[in-house]
């Protein structure tokens, strides 16, 4: 799915009203009864639901919404935000719509000095003051409207964005307010907005409405952020063809553990293996050799002449790709090795965890990288790479310009994990749950688009399809056992279902 900046959003409503064609307010009411359906579903009509309504088209799509809910029998308060003597023509058509409909005696008008409703936590607030359109901080008198929502005990529903909050760039709460929806109710499209996590509290649960934008031009507009989900996903995996043998799925190398560390090495191969490779050898420092022979006896061994940590970089003439990093440690031998190892392999090689801590303490090792690696940091692990952020759009222009710069895939783990191509496209996850955030978890992450590329996936596929994969699998294992108590364990058990998910029937 794509991810529409505000003025594409502004495109596509104006081309479906030209082309379907359809007028702008009769667009409203289709939007409208996408938000009355999900609200009647969700909530019953014990609730009283307070809608707080600007005079532009988000206000529109309140009062549209109210009148929906008031016909079907829900009890509906509206109170009109008079911040202005103007209103865009479909909320003037909207608030007479209400009249005719003998729904007046609902609206309310809230002038500067007012008394503001009290509202207690049986009830539901909508906000539908301000939408994706807004420039500008809420302050003033709108401002402590917003405030006084906000401090509420009830539900609080937004209606395609939070008021106060920016769909493309960074909003500041200090420089104005912002609702903290519950729930945001967003028209054909996700806001950036709700990828970002310094927007969590403001965003809440978020919901995307189909409201009938016409695909063509949906299909045709050009952006730089993709919403994967299994629509997207399904068509990227590999059929099985009915003569193939452990050969015709790559050999991989993974290179991992130290002493201590074990379990980092075991996961990743284990997580290699459920993603379908035909041949697994795992490079191990010697203590490594018993516990990885009983934990995952599938996997091949290519044992270090140290000990307790790598220092050598085996024969890679027989392997299709190339993974390290898990358990890895930072030992200065472990560090050379990895120089080697940067030098001498010349496809794309997926980093994670001490590879990428090496990486960090030797910057000007970056420009060798092979071109089309996979690097999969954690926040912490890329700051170490590219330094510090002043908020998360900031975070994803230094995404962009390291994947730029070094012509490599950056997946940046995390809620809506977000994989940055070479040409500084993003791709957002839609998979996976706080559940995760346990140890191992990366560690499964790397063996499984390490396998992935093993089996000729390109990179950049490799990576969305295994960090989607990932989160599913995920989602099934807090389904099972619940989000406390996911381990890594629990990932790699469910990654076999999470395929068949998938694939298309």
């Amino acid at each position: 799915m794509k991810i529409l900046p505000v003025d594409k959003i502004r495109e596509a409503d104006a081309y479906t009203i030209k082309n379907e064609p359809i007028a702008s307010i009769d667009l409203m009411e289709r939007a409208a009864t996408q938000l009355f359906k999900w609200i009647k579903k969700h909530v019953d009509r014990t609730h009283t639901i307070h809608v707080f309504a600007g005079l532009g088209n988000n206000g529109g799509d309140g009062l549209a919404l109210s009148r929906m809910l008031s016909v079907k029998g829900y009890d509906v308060k509206v109170y009109l935000i008079r911040y202005s003597d103007k209103t865009s023509e479909d909320f003037r058509i909207n608030y007479e719509r209400l009249h005719e409909a003998g729904l007046e005696k609902n609206v309310t008008d809230i002038k500067e000095g007012d008394t503001l409703p009290e509202i207690d936590e049986n009830n539901i607030i909508v906000d539908a003051i301000f939408g994706s359109g807004l420039t500008r901080p809420v302050k003033g008198f709108i401002g402590k409207v917003v405030e006084h929502i906000n401090s509420q005990p009830a539900v609080k529903i937004a209606i395609d964005i939070p008021t106060g909050l920016y769909a493309d760039s960074h909003s500041d709460p200090k420089g104005g307010a912002i609702i903290s929806a519950d729930y945001t109710l967003s028209f054909q499209f996700p806001k950036l907005a709700f990828l970002l996590p310094e927007n969590d509290r403001f965003a809440g649960q978020w919901h995307v409405l189909d409201i009938g934008l016409l695909p063509e031009y949906i299909n045709n507009v050009k952006v730089t952020e993709f919403y994967m989900q299994k629509r997207d996903i399904a068509p990227m995996i590999k059929q099985r063809r009915i003569f193939s043998h452990k050969g015709t799925f790559g050999h991989a190398l993974l290179i991992a553990g130290s002493y201590g560390k074990m379990g980092a090495a075991i996961l990743a191969s284990r997580g290699c293996l459920r993603s379908g490779v035909g041949l697994l050898h795992t490079h191990i420092p010697k203590m490594g050799y018993s516990i990885m022979q009983t934990a995952t006896p599938e996997t091949m061994l290519s044992i270090d002449r140290y000990e307790n940590y790598f220092s050598e970089v085996p024969d890679l003439g027989m392997f299709n790709a190339v993974g390290i990093g898990p358990g890895l440690g930072m030992e200065h031998q472990s560090q050379m090795a990895l120089k080697l190892l940067i030098q001498n392999y010349k496809s794309p090689i997926v980093f994670d965890a001490d590879a990428l801590n090496i990486l960090a303490e030797n910057k000007t090792w970056l420009p060798w990288l092979p071109t089309h690696s996979i690097l999969t940091p954690h926040p912490k692990e890329f700051e170490r790479l590219v330094g510090k952020w002043s908020d998360d759009y900031d975070k994803l222009k230094k995404l962009r310009e390291f994947c730029f710069k070094y012509n490599v895939y950056v997946v940046l783990k995390g809620a809506f994990t977000a994989t940055c191509f070479p040409d500084k496209n993003i791709y957002f996850n839609s998979t996976g749950n706080p559940g995760m955030a346990t140890a191992g978890s990366g560690d499964v992450l790397t063996g499984m688009i390490t396998g992935l590329l093993a089996q000729g996936y390109t990179p950049g596929v490799a990576a969305v399809v295994g960090v989607y994969l990932h989160g599913l699998a995920g989602d099934l294992a807090a389904k099972k056992n619940g989000q406390e108590a996911v381990v890594a364990g629990d990932i790699i058990e469910h990654i076999g279902k999470a395929f068949k998910k998938t694939r298309p029937a």
